[in-house]
């Protein structure tokens, strides 16, 4: 099995982040993801963090909105206690009461005071809504830059034409658009279909890959007769987990080849395509698991026969 280096320029920037890095939305969340349940705990956050460095990664995202602060507050409470290097990323969300373009940075000022940061390294607007997609508005995040507050800007859940405007929008003002943080996995792959995924790359933008395990789809724990539980369960109804069956038999036979996970492999998946994915990881366990999918890849045949064994799904 192929050893690959494991570590790519974020988008134009001097920036150099891991093939996978860390979703921290589950991080204090409660409505889709259930903290403060019986699943999982403060302490597993904490070793979900811990375990993430140790095996390999170098960044972690969250956003404001994550747990409405929590998310954020955890790894401020994290970072002063490691001696690695960690980056950091998180997101304005822009509720529709936000219509000053004064907000962005008011709000990135609030984020670094629970991530206990003077800058972070990536800043992104989480959603294209309302007047957050026009050029006045996302050339604040040129704003964050030139004032030290974000080593790095990008925006998340951008269409290609948005896209497109967000990247001219920040050329003009001297400052490149670094990322675009989307859904991708092999249950959901429009950007390969709907040209984002080729002018990011064209672009030199990242695409950061949220949700590339399908929310725990790919991994071949639920199923018609075991849906997953809460919001996910509306998400992927039985019929199209019955549709999934081939996907995640043929993730096993190519995971048992290279002594990898169904995870691993999805993951995997992800960075041939050219994307850096950022699954989640409420505890150890899950942790490594994720990390397991860097320093190998799969061969073009492999991919190829996931490409068509998704077809039904994405």
């Amino acid at each position: 099995m192929e050893k690959h280096q494991d570590l790519v320029p974020l988008g134009k920037t001097d920036i150099m982040i891991t093939t996978v890095g860390v979703g921290a939305w589950a991080w204090g969340d409660r409505m889709v993801w259930g903290y403060g349940g019986s699943s999982y705990s403060d302490a597993d956050i904490r070793e979900a963090f811990d375990v993430s460095l140790a095996n390999g990664t170098n960044w972690f995202d969250t956003a404001e909105i994550y747990g409405m602060g929590r998310s954020e507050r955890f790894l401020g409470e994290f970072l002063p206690t490691t001696t690695k290097e960690v980056l950091v990323a998180t997101k304005f969300f822009p509720f529709p009461w936000w219509v000053r373009k004064e907000a962005l940075l008011r709000r990135l000022k609030k984020s670094l005071a629970r991530l206990q940061l003077n800058q972070v390294d990536l800043y992104q607007i989480h959603m294209p809504f309302v007047q957050w997609s026009k050029p006045a508005y996302v050339s604040v995040l040129a704003d964050a830059v030139h004032t030290g507050l974000a080593r790095a800007v990008g925006v998340s859940n951008f269409n290609t034409e948005k896209t497109k405007l967000a990247n001219q929008t920040l050329q003009a003002a001297g400052v490149p658009l670094a990322s675009n943080q989307v859904e991708y996995s092999l249950f959901d792959r429009r950007i390969e279909k709907n040209g984002l995924l080729d002018y990011c790359l064209k672009n030199d933008i990242t695409v950061i890959a949220y949700s590339p395990l399908a929310k725990g789809m790919v991994t071949g724990k639920y199923g018609p007769d075991n849906p997953p539980p809460g919001p996910r369960k509306r998400m992927y109804p039985p019929e199209k987990l019955s549709s999934a069956q081939p996907l995640l038999t043929l993730l096993k036979e190519i995971g048992t080849t290279h002594e990898k996970t169904p995870a691993q492999v999805a993951l995997n998946w992800t960075i041939c395509k050219g994307t850096v994915p950022i699954p989640g990881a409420k505890n150890a366990r899950q942790a490594a698991d994720n990390l397991g999918a860097m320093g190998w890849r799969l061969t073009p045949e492999e991919v190829t026969a996931l490409d068509e064994a998704s077809k039904v799904l994405a």
